[in-house]
């Protein structure tokens, strides 16, 4: 039994779907089962209620031999700490509890860096992997760089200014990932039965790119001019404030690109067996597209 949290999230929904394809037995922790799709609720346990809450994961994880392990967004928390390693304590004891054999876990690049330590969510997903990997479990975390999906939530504003946003150099070429290509590997992970041991798994996407040349994709596939324009790590944090999170969250949000600027993101060297298929060209071509000009 592989079991899966947020089902209903932009990764979580693609790995059920993997799964489900796979003829895999699964079962979802949801808050909202109506939010599953008809083929998820005909196809796959379902657990209702929170995976931070004791209860719902001991159910749960009862019987399991593989956890798909993804964080909730939590914008008004307390604290970073508080959203990742707090929330993860439960299912750690569950973990343990229920002798769960392996874990797949969506977490961060930049483990070991000097700038890990203050890398904001970055910071606190590494944080929620030692915890996760002191039960003992057999545990891969899948450490990511920013999702090429993310600047899907600013298709309107791509749309009616022809800009996007982000406090991170223009020219600096960084790792960009599509989220099918995260949950194709987690899917081959949680599918495989034979791994033990505990170990980061860099998911970099196919090659390093820029925003500035994002820009010029962007353009290129919307038959618009669309341009990047950097702003200020205090206007972005602002701006996450505006949309209601809570001040130690943004601040989170702000940290962690501000270490991405300083090159977070680039302290894991690119190999094939760590690079992804989808290109931003294609992402752009398959999802931003629409996402822009309906």
């Amino acid at each position: 039994m592989i079991v899966v949290t947020a089902p209903t999230g932009d990764i979580g929904h693609q790995v059920v779907q993997n799964l489900l394809h796979a003829d895999a037995p699964i079962r979802v922790v949801a808050r909202d089962p109506s939010r599953l799709t008809e083929e998820v609720r005909a196809g796959a346990e379902i657990v209702t209620g929170s995976h931070g809450d004791a209860g719902v994961v001991r159910e749960a994880f009862d019987g399991a031999s593989a956890i798909f392990w993804l964080l909730p967004p939590d914008p008004q928390a307390t604290s970073v700490a508080a959203a990742y390693v707090d929330f993860t304590r439960p299912a750690a004891a569950a973990l343990k509890e229920q002798r769960v054999k392996r874990v797949v876990a969506i977490t961060a690049l930049g483990r070991g860096s000097p700038l890990a330590n203050k890398a904001g969510y970055v910071t606190g997903s590494l944080a929620m992997d030692e915890l996760i990997a002191s039960t003992g479990v057999a545990f891969r975390g899948l450490a990511n760089p920013s999702f090429m999906d993310n600047i899907a939530r600013q298709a309107i504003t791509i749309r009616d200014q022809g800009k996007f946003f982000s406090p991170i150099s223009g020219d600096l070429r960084l790792p960009s990932v599509a989220t099918r290509d995260i949950a194709a590997v987690a899917a081959r992970w949680l599918l495989d039965d034979s791994w033990t041991g505990q170990s980061d798994v860099p998911v970099l996407g196919p090659e390093d790119i820029s925003f500035n040349e994002m820009a010029e994709i962007i353009s290129d596939v919307l038959g618009m001019t669309v341009t990047y324009q950097q702003i200020s790590f205090d206007a972005y944090k602002a701006r996450f404030v505006q949309f209601g999170m809570s001040d130690a969250m943004a601040q989170g949000m702000a940290d962690m690109a501000c270490a991405k600027d300083q090159g977070l993101d680039l302290t894991v060297p690119r190999t094939p067996e760590h690079s992804t298929p989808t290109s931003f060209r294609q992402w752009c071509e398959d999802s931003l597209k629409s996402a822009v000009l309906g």
